[in-house]
């Protein structure tokens, strides 16, 4: 499994899950430093973190980082549930992917 954040000037690095499943201190530990730089980087402090409702993201020591860390972010009980419009990787990108491959 891999981990990508993507946005309107690129994207972040792939963070690579080797083995098992991704709990909230996996994703606190290994993905979010990933996106708080890339975000520092590119965009400063003006800029809002777009997450989706896995699990992870919704344990509060998540949301809790991302209250302590990013500028601004769209917290759990804002995320439009299964929406696709808000989330280009699952639904347009990772399609385009799996088709190169095949």
């Amino acid at each position: 499994m891999v981990w990508l954040s993507v946005c309107s000037q690129g994207i972040t690095s792939l963070v690579i899950f080797d083995e098992g499943t991704v709990d909230h201190v996996w994703y606190i530990e290994k993905v979010l430093p990933v996106a708080l730089e890339y975000g520092k980087k590119v965009f400063g402090n003006d800029w809002i973190f777009q997450q989706d409702d896995a699990k992870p993201h919704q344990h509060y020591l998540t949301q809790q980082w991302w209250r302590n860390n990013f500028p601004s972010f769209i917290d759990k009980d804002c995320w439009p549930p299964n929406s696709p419009d808000l989330n280009p990787l699952d639904y347009s990108i990772w399609d385009e992917l799996a088709n190169a491959i095949d």
